[in-house]
């Protein structure tokens, strides 16, 4: 699955690129690239990547390879007009070849909606628990014990490997009990933090960030109730002010959420 997401991502992009070649938005080239090569292939398709070439079979680990290399090999191409010597050096030390500036233009194209959408589930799963990890004051690379309650029911069933190696999650033992939960795409993700952080610092942690957090939202509260600022200052002003109140809501309903968990 991760294999055909990273495949049809790829199609897409090579067609908006084209597209904005086409229109001379170079800009929006480097920008669409830049986070293409980041945020989907590095940050995660390389992570996912990880599963299959450790645990699979012989079959799984060729085709991982070679979707691996193919996608590196035309990420490359699409970055040599504005990249030109640091593709240059890679390409040719990769494939062997004359050069990248004597090679055809990328034109794949592959659509897999049902792949695109069970990765994203992935992904929002992954990236909340990896926040809520944070708010519990446990490092990226730590591990804990978790149980994903109802993932046999949802999409995602057959990826509980992939979750568990992003998230550093082990497999619950007999005698498993939860110390927090949150409940993501369906699933109700409980784990065993009690042995792994000190709650109480944690608790002290959280209570300033909440106190922190309600005097975000009181001050941008005051503002708001102005008549004189509402009317004075600038539109975007009035809306930055907005948000802010709404992000620090959204903020004091995370914390309390946290510290009713913990």
């Amino acid at each position: 699955m991760p294999d055909r997401w990273i495949l049809s991502r790829l199609s897409a992009v090579i067609a908006e690129v084209d597209q904005l070649f086409e229109a001379f938005e170079f800009g929006k080239v480097c920008d669409l690239l830049y986070h293409f090569a980041w945020d989907e292939v590095c940050d995660w398709y390389l992570e996912l990547a990880k599963v299959p070439l450790t645990f699979g079979d012989a079959d799984a680990v060729e085709t991982t390879r070679q979707v691996l290399g193919f996608v590196l090999d035309q990420l490359l191409r699409l970055l040599h007009p504005v990249m030109p010597f640091v593709t240059e050096e890679l390409w040719t030390a990769l494939t062997g070849a004359e050069s990248v500036m004597v090679s055809a233009w990328p034109v794949f194209s592959y659509q897999d909606q049902t792949a695109e959408a069970e990765v994203s589930s992935v992904m929002r799963l992954v990236t909340e628990v990896r926040r809520f990890r944070s708010d519990q004051g446990l490092r990226p690379s730590q591990r804990v014990t978790a149980k994903l309650v109802g993932i046999e029911g949802t999409a995602l069933a057959g990826h509980q490997e992939r979750i568990r190696s992003l998230l550093r999650l082990n497999p619950p033992a007999d005698g498993f009990t939860a110390s927090a939960s949150l409940v993501v795409e369906g699933i109700t993700v409980e784990l065993d933090v009690a042995g792994v952080i000190d709650v109480a610092a944690e608790r002290r942690r959280m209570e300033k960030d909440l106190a922190a957090a309600r005097s975000e939202a009181e001050q941008a509260a005051r503002k708001l109730d102005n008549a004189g600022f509402t009317a004075k200052a600038p539109a975007a002003v009035v809306q930055m002010t907005r948000q802010r109140l709404e992000a620090a809501r959204a903020d004091i309903t995370r914390i309390e959420q946290r510290l009713a968990a913990i």
